[in-house]
C-alpha cells in the first residue's frame, strides 16, 4: 500500500483541504493518507478554532487514514523549524512513501533547485540574510530575498526569478530543505493551490474559501451557517456539535485573562527569557499595555504591530508568554533532537493497518496517549501543558479532567 503524507493544520478542514487530499493521492499514486497535524496552537501563533481531537475527527471523516500530532514546539515555529518537525515525523513513521504540499504555482522544480543549494547553508547566503535583517526587513521577506539574491549570484537567474516570497512557496522550500538535511527517502510532490489564496479573507468561489475566510465568519461574524457551502458536511457536523456545546470557536481573546496575568506578573527581564521575545519586545509590550483603551488581545496586537514586528511574530511572542516557553527549550540543538516520539491522534481502518506496519518501520516510539510514554519527553510535557492552557479557555475546561485529556484520551477511531 503506497502512502502519501500531508502537513496540515485543518483549522478547520474545508473543501479546499479535501481537494488537496484527493489530488495528493492522485499525484503520488497513493492509497492512504498520513497527516501530521498541529495541535491546539498553530504556526501563525494562533489558537485553533476547535480542539485537536475534533479537528482529527473532521480530518478522518474527510479522507485521512492516520493523524499524528506535530508537537507544539514545532507547530508554533517559523517556517524552518515547523517544516523540520513535520517532515521528520513523516519520515520517522517509516510508512510514508511521499509527501505532497500545495503551492501557488504547482511547480516543484525551482523549489527543488533552490533547496538543494540552500540546504548546504552557504556562508554567502547566511551573510546576505543577516544584512537584510539588519535593515529592519521581516524575516520571511528577508529570507526569500536572500534566496533569490544568492541564486542569482551563483549563475541561476531563472531560479532567482521564481516568486519565493509567496506564502506556500516559502513553506514548500522549507519542506524540501528539511528533507535534504534529514537525508529523507520520501518523494516530494506539489499541486497548485486553486480558487482561494492563502490568507484570502474574501470569498470568490461558490464552494472553495480559504481557512482565513472561514475563520472570519466563525470568529468575527459569529456565523456558523454561512460556512456550510465551503466545508464538507462531515466538518460542518463536527463544528455544529462543538458550537452548540460552546467549545468552539476559540480565539485569541479567549485567552485574554491568563495572557495578561502572565505579562503583568513577569518583569521585563523575565519576559526577555522567553522564546520569541527579542530586540527589546519585552519593553514594548509592558509600555503598550497601559495605553490600551480596552484589555483585549486584538487591541494589544494592533498597538504592538510595526514593520519589524509583524502580526505573526507578535502572536508567536504572546503565545510564548502564555505557555511559558523559554529560549532554553528552543535552541537549535534541542529542536534538532526534540522529536522523540510519534503521537497518534486518530486513525481509520486503513490507518490501523499502517499502525501495525509501524511497529517494525517506525524509528521513534509510537504513543497512543501521553501516559504511554516510557520516559519524560520534554516536548511531550510542553504539549500536555498546551492542552491544559487551551482547555481553560474552552467550555470543556469546566470539567477538571479535560485539563489532562492528553493522558487518558484514546485516539479517535473511525
Amino acid at each position: 500500500m503506497r502512502t502519501v503524507g500531508l502537513i496540515v493544520e485543518y483549522n478547520p478542514f474545508h473543501n479546499g483541504h479535501r481537494y488537496h487530499l484527493q489530488q495528493s493521492l492522485l499525484a503520488s499514486g497513493s492509497d492512504a493518507v498520513v497527516a501530521v497535524m498541529s495541535g491546539h496552537f498553530l504556526q501563525r501563533g494562533e489558537p485553533a478554532v476547535m480542539d485537536k481531537w475534533s479537528r482529527t475527527e473532521a480530518a478522518l471523516r474527510g479522507g485521512c487514514d492516520l493523524v499524528i500530532e506535530l508537537p507544539v514546539a514545532y507547530a508554533t515555529q517559523a517556517a524552518e523549524w515547523f517544516s523540520y518537525g513535520a517532515v521528520a515525523l513523516l519520515e520517522a513513521t517509516g510508512v510514508v512513501d511521499g509527501f505532497c504540499f500545495g503551492t501557488e504555482s504547482g511547480d516543484l522544480a525551482p523549489l527543488m533547485d533552490a533547496a538543494s543549494v540552500i540546504a548546504q547553508e552557504p556562508p554567502a547566503f547566511a551573510l546576505q540574510l543577516k544584512e537584510l535583517l539588519a535593515t529592519g526587513m521581516s524575516y520571511p521577506s528577508a529570507y526569500s530575498s536572500a534566496v533569490a539574491t544568492y541564486l542569482g549570484s551563483i549563475g541561476k537567474p531563472e531560479a532567482a526569478a521564481f516568486p519565493f516570497d509567496m506564502p506556500n512557496h516559502t513553506l514548500g522550500l522549507h519542506y524540501l530543505i528539511a528533507l535534504a538535511r534529514l537525508g529523507g527517502r520520501m518523494e516530494p510532490f506539489t499541486i497548485r493551490r486553486e480558487k482561494a489564496a492563502y490568507n484570502q479573507e474574501d470569498v470568490t468561489d461558490s464552494a472553495i474559501a480559504s481557512a482565513t475566510a472561514i475563520r472570519k465568519q466563525l470568529l468575527l461574524e459569529r456565523q456558523l451557517a454561512g460556512i456550510k457551502p465551503f466545508v464538507p458536511d462531515t466538518t460542518y457536523e463536527v463544528l455544529a456539535r462543538e458550537w452548540d456545546a460552546r467549545r468552539s470557536p476559540v480565539s485569541w481573546d479567549s485567552f485574554a485573562s491568563p495572557l495578561l496575568h502572565a505579562i503583568v506578573t513577569r518583569s521585563a527581564q523575565q519576559l526577555a527569557e522567553l522564546h520569541e521575545i527579542t530586540e527589546g519586545l519585552e519593553h514594548r509590550i509592558r509600555k503598550t499595555l497601559p495605553r490600551l483603551k480596552e484589555l483585549q488581545i486584538e487591541h494589544l496586537l494592533t498597538e504592538l504591530k510595526t514593520k519589524r514586528y509583524t502580526r505573526t511574530k507578535l502572536q508567536r511572542s504572546l503565545l510564548s508568554i502564555l505557555l511559558g516557553h523559554t529560549k532554553s527549550d528552543f535552541t537549535p540543538d534541542k529542536l534538532r533532537s526534540g522529536l522523540q516520539y510519534i503521537r497518534v491522534l486518530g486513525f481509520s481502518e486503513k490507518g490501523k493497518g499502517l499502525l501495525r506496519k509501524m511497529r517494525t518501520t517506525a524509528t521513534l516510539p509510537v504513543l497512543l496517549s501521553a501516559s504511554a510514554a516510557e520516559q519524560p519527553y520534554r516536548y511531550l510535557e510542553l504539549d500536555t501543558q498546551a492542552t491544559a492552557a487551551y482547555m481553560l479557555a474552552h467550555a470543556g475546561g469546566k470539567q477538571p479532567d479535560a485539563l489532562f485529556r492528553d493522558y487518558y484520551a484514546k485516539p479517535i477511531m473511525l
